[in-house]
């Protein structure tokens, strides 16, 4: 299972950045083709396949790559898998910029990072067949991997911060997040929180709703004034947490063990503690969410064997095989009419439920670029936000 913490001196370099905007509708996304529209580092897109190279080297998340399917995928290209597990965004930004690795599975809080810093090419959907109508639309064209129009990654899966909660305890089913973040919260001492940075977005989805006078739209594009309202609410909460997690089976544990009632998790882990007392809900205000995709190396030495490899776990069975292993809803919807139990799967994580993921918001790398489509100020990035977090913990 994965941790993705993420610390500041990663941020450096994307902070350091001039990410001037274009045009940008009110959501964030560009008016051209989807995404964002940033200044990037010009990277060649390959434009056709040649010759299989001999391997292929990925770095990616526990589950992701398993003998299971890689010795299938070697049997069938001639290139044998290596893989590096990392344990964090920023473990997985630091090896891609090695040059050591052809493949990284990133989550929207590390895929601006590698683009904005040229660690990853442009991918060409054309070479990709199993890019194709059964991916989930939700997953296509999105603002953390898409940028001028361009696609830099291939969805692998998604999921949601959902509400788990002890209902022994919690008797009545929450319909709100005001449980885990208001000072009088019946559950105060017994709440669990998410470490890290990103966790402010959790706090901006709150007070979009709670406090709309803000002006928050995206809560990952938050000017000063916002940020310090974020930090505010995180600053209320933390006097009632209980523990804060980054290790998942560390969250598991602090349920199972009584320790915590209630707090932020994430399907999979609601569904390890093998316990039906624990339950879950994705409350009115919305969540924050990740989104996983492959991305390529901007220099692969491999580059054959990368698209070979994208494209392979792009199709039906493995994509859900990586969905079913690590335990989220898969990319390819085809999976879900594969057999009764892929079809449980795909009901347990919401896999084709887009009016669910709707109101999932998933993490962006915050920029000062303000993603929600505004000029007139200068948004916080990644930085500023890490060194907020630290005076939340502190």
């Amino acid at each position: 299972m994965r941790s993705k913490i993420m610390t500041g001196a990663a941020f450096i370099a994307v902070a350091a950045l001039a990410l001037t905007g274009c045009s940008a509708d009110t959501d964030g996304t560009s008016t051209a083709a989807g995404g964002l529209s940033i200044d990037v580092p010009d990277i060649p897109m390959l434009e056709e396949l040649g010759e299989m190279e001999s391997e292929v080297n990925i770095v990616a998340w526990s589950g992701f790559v398993e003998p299971a399917w890689s010795d299938a995928f070697t049997e069938e290209t001639g290139c044998t898998v290596n893989r590096r597990v990392a344990g964090t965004s920023d473990e997985m930004v630091q090896l891609m910029r090695t040059g050591d690795y052809d493949l990284v599975s990133a989550s929207g809080d590390a895929s601006l990072r590698l683009i904005a810093g040229g660690d990853v090419q442009p991918i060409n959907l054309d070479l990709i067949p199993n890019f194709g109508d059964d991916i989930v639309e939700g997953m296509k064209g999105q603002i953390y991997d898409t940028i001028n129009g361009q696609s830099y990654g291939v969805p692998i899966g998604r999921g949601a911060n959902i509400l788990q909660y002890n209902s022994d305890v919690v008797t009545e089913e929450p319909t709100s997040w005001d449980v885990a973040w208001e000072a009088d919260s019946p559950y105060a001492g017994e709440i669990i929180a998410y470490d890290a940075p990103i966790y402010i977005a959790d706090a901006a989805v709150y007070l979009m709703a709670h406090e709309p006078d803000l002006g928050i739209t995206n809560p990952y594009a938050l000017d000063q004034d916002q940020l310090d309202a974020a930090i505010d609410l995180l600053k209320q909460q933390n006097k009632i947490v209980s523990e804060y997690w980054a290790d998942p089976a560390a969250q598991i544990t602090s349920f199972a063990g009584g320790t915590t009632s209630l707090g932020t998790s994430w399907e999979i882990l609601r569904k390890l503690t093998d316990d039906d007392k624990f339950k879950s809900v994705l409350p009115e205000e919305g969540s924050t969410g990740w989104s996983d995709a492959w991305m390529i190396a901007a220099e692969s030495e491999s580059p054959n064997c990368a698209y070979a490899w994208v494209d392979y776990t792009s199709a039906a069975d493995v994509n859900g095989a990586i969905a079913t292993n690590f335990g989220m809803a898969p990319a390819n919807a085809a999976f879900c009419e594969t057999s009764d139990e892929a079809a449980a799967h795909c009901e347990y994580f919401n896999a084709t439920d887009e009016e669910y993921f709707s109101n999932v918001w998933f993490w962006t790398t915050p920029i000062e670029q303000c993603i929600d489509g505004r000029t007139d100020v200068t948004c916080t990035n990644f930085q500023q936000w890490t060194d907020a977090w630290l005076s939340v913990k502190s």
